[in-house]
């Protein structure tokens, strides 16, 4: 062989042994990939098990999304990343591996648990169930849930110094939605309304609506729809700890955090929060201020178990607030005052437990005992020496108390492949109220129910679930209330929603007995109200289309709500300002919605809203109102810089002309309108260290409303009289920073 063919042979031999020793010690790679752009992941978290659960070992992706394979057998992997869907599969030892994690979009996959037979994602739901993400919140830097709610389509906020804020839906008040943290009933409802400034966001993973009556499922107050908030869980790390501090120029500083572990079958965790408000006034009265100041302190503990099909947990909320109305100087020397002080303290502890007992079959409970208390207290104030004293006239000092006790079972059949599912359960409620404010000191009131609802299947994507509840209430005959839901998935990307239902309302103990009187109010309950009852219709017809990296959807829905009886204040005595609670002989609500949503993944998500609210009132005396519509428009937009991973945030609202009919005294009839008004936020964020640490900052309320302007009868508007002529809605153009810290260990 010539010498020349002889060096190619060398040369190849070496080549095909280098290859040969590369393929035999090169390292298995695990690789983790957005599933839609195919671009790598960083910093993903990855655990890897044992078959028989065992912690095995946990790595972090690095920037090019990769991480070595160390297992050495056959074990089970999970990969987790924000705004992903977990991954869960089987790894085998020096094989490489590719993971493709699919974007949560939308909130399609979102899981919901409020109204279902078994927890299942939002677009298999026979309900409208609106889902409000961590993610929303976050960039929207809500503190609470009215700031959260004020800026969603077809809701309206209000405002009042010393019973907080509230919210219509529908064109429905408070008093008509229920409010549930983790399925348990919000204790406290002050006007009929619980105030939604004190329910901080601090600690919840999403927040589910249902519009349109749940009276079948949650009973009372569910005429308008409800809203659950669901607090955060630890399901895939060892421990998290999480601090979060936020500042607005108004005024505002809150501090919160919390902590979670995880160890096998147990679970804990606990999270505190203090919150502080300085006060706002739109002029400079020296010490009166329209937004009262307040403090207010969250305290979070729970415990859980999970072990097969077995799911337990008991958990304890405390919350405590106190708001200082500080009273004008008095004269002629203005150097002493009178100020209320208003504590509030409301106490939930539950206990729940979940366990499929067959096949489909499936058993949960929820237990819950709350304690809510308010307490008055009015001090003389002398500026000169800074000394506050109790008042010694004893009507100046209150305390109301209610206790709340709730026991709900469900058993449920859910099986997706078969053509009759079914839930049947109990729901007891039982309150009592004392104080020296409510009639004889002390009052209780029971509601105890049986419920049942089928979900029929006749043919492949039709669905139609009748329910009847039956109920007993201590004070009301309570009717048999039903309701008749369906669902249509007339094409994989287009389904059709209906509803009908009845609902019923009984007065809560405060609309019957309690007393609030203060230099701003003077309402008394009325023991001779009649129970509401109600009917309403809602329709949707909703279209989605996904493709890799771009997803919209449309949705338009319908809805009608006639209440007989509704329940309204009515000024018994102008001059004294006296109002009590009557009934009037209907209130008639309807309305559209008209959504769009558009994402360009990841880097653009655009969500357009636009609907018409109308109301109508007919009084005993023949006076009818006609019906007056209200617009609304929402516009929200999320951009995210790639090349900087910088996130903007612009969230827009038109909130039209709104009406209100109030009852005067001698049964005279009162309109007023608040006028429209825009309200603009925008914010930046970046995450940095590994998205361990998040900093946002941005400006709230930039059109600067404050007082919006009333017109027609303002005279008789309002239980503060309602003559200034205008309404508080915001406490004007503010500028915020937020810092977020987030600590995991896999």
């Amino acid at each position: 062989m010539p010498m020349k063919q002889l060096k190619k042979c060398f040369i190849l031999i070496h080549l095909l042994l280098g290859c040969a020793i590369f393929g035999y010690t090169q390292k298995a790679m695990i690789t983790v990939k957005d599933a839609r752009n195919k671009e790598p992941i960083a910093f993903a978290n990855i655990i890897l098990e044992n078959t028989d659960h065992s912690p095995c070992l946990t790595a972090i992706t690095d920037f090019d999304g990769k991480t070595e394979n160390l297992v050495k057998s056959k074990s089970l992997i999970t990969v987790t990343y924000v705004g992903y869907k977990p991954y869960n599969d089987t790894i085998f030892p020096d094989k490489n591996l590719t993971v493709l994690l699919d974007p949560q979009v939308y909130n399609m996959d979102e899981v919901v648990v409020t109204g279902q037979y078994t927890p299942q994602a939002v677009d298999k739901s026979i309900f409208r169930v609106k889902v409000i993400g961590s993610r929303q919140i976050d960039q929207r830097a809500s503190n609470n849930l009215n700031d959260l709610m004020a800026g969603e389509l077809n809701i309206r906020s209000s405002n009042d110094g010393a019973l907080g804020s509230k919210i219509t839906m529908q064109g429905l008040g408070g008093e008509h939605i229920k409010f549930l943290i983790d399925g348990v009933p919000v204790i406290g409802r002050m006007n009929g309304n619980i105030d939604l400034g004190q329910l901080n966001l601090y600690n919840v993973e999403h927040i589910e609506v249902i519009e349109g009556p749940m009276s079948v499922i949650y009973g009372s107050n569910a005429l308008a729809g409800v809203i659950n908030i669901i607090t955060k869980e630890n399901k895939n790390t060892r421990y998290t700890t999480n601090a979060n501090a936020y500042l607005e120029s108004v005024g505002v500083y809150n501090f919160s955090a919390d902590a979670s572990i995880k160890k096998n079958r147990l679970g804990g965790s606990i999270a505190l929060a203090r919150n502080f408000f300085d006060g706002y006034s739109t002029y400079d009265t020296t010490r009166y201020q329209s937004w009262k100041p307040k403090r207010q302190y969250n305290v979070d503990a729970a415990l859980n178990y999970s072990h097969k099909d077995l799911k337990a947990g008991v958990s304890a909320s405390y919350f405590n607030e106190l708001l200082i109305d500080k009273g004008n100087l008095i004269k002629p020397y203005y150097e002493t005052a009178f100020d209320n002080h208003f504590k509030t303290n409301r106490l939930t502890t539950k206990f729940d437990l979940s366990k499929r007992v067959l096949k489909d079959r499936y058993l949960t409970v929820l237990g819950s005992y709350s304690i809510y208390d308010r307490v008055k207290n009015t001090y003389f104030t002398d500026l000169t020496t800074l000394e506050s004293n109790l008042t010694t006239n004893t009507a100046d000092q209150d305390t109301s108390k209610f206790n709340q006790y709730l026991l709900r079972a469900e058993f449920s059949k859910s099986n997706q492949d078969s053509k009759l599912n079914y839930q049947l359960g109990f729901d007891l409620n039982y309150e009592n109220g004392a104080g020296k404010r409510i009639l004889d000191q002390k009052q209780s009131q029971g509601d105890y129910a049986a419920y049942l609802s089928m979900k029929i299947s006749p043919i492949v994507r039709f669905m139609i679930q009748p329910g009847l509840r039956y109920s007993y209430n201590t004070k009301y005959a309570a009717p048999l209330v039903y309701s008749l839901n369906l669902k249509w998935d007339i094409r994989e990307e287009l389904s059709l929603r209906g509803s009908y239902a009845k609902g019923f309302r009984a007065p809560s103990i405060k609309e019957l007995y309690l007393e609030f009187v203060d230099v701003n109010h003077n309402i008394r309950g009325n023991e001779n109200l009649e129970a509401e009852h109600s009917q309403n219709i809602n329709i949707s017809l909703k279209y989605n289309h996904e493709k890799e990296t771009y997803d919209y959807g449309l949705e338009m829905s319908l809805f009608y709500n006639n209440i007989n009886h509704s329940i309204s204040l009515a000024s018994v005595d102008f001059n004294s300002s006296l109002y009590t609670y009557v009934n009037v002989d209907n209130m008639i609500t309807q309305g559209f919605q008209l959504n769009f949503n558009n994402r360009i993944y990841p880097w653009l998500d655009i969500k357009l809203g636009y609907g018409e609210t109308g109301r109508k009132q007919i009084f005993r005396d023949n006076v009818t109102y006609d019906m007056v519509y209200s617009s609304d428009v929402v516009a929200n937009v999320n951009y995210l810089w790639r090349k900087t991973d910088v996130s903007f945030s612009v969230f827009y609202k038109y909130n039209g002309a709104y009406p209100e009919v109030f009852l005067g005294d001698n049964g005279s009839v009162y309109q007023t309108i608040m006028e429209s008004y825009n309200t603009l936020d925008v914010s930046v964020s970046r995450w940095f260290w590994n998205n361990r640490l998040n900093a946002q900052f941005g400006a709230k309320n930039l059109f600067d409303n404050t007082n919006i302007n009333l017109t027609g009868d303002t005279g008789g508007g309002g239980i503060h009289g309602g003559s200034s002529g205008s309404s508080p809605v915001a406490w004007g153009r503010t500028y915020f920073v937020k810092l977020a810290l987030a600590l995991k260990k896999f």
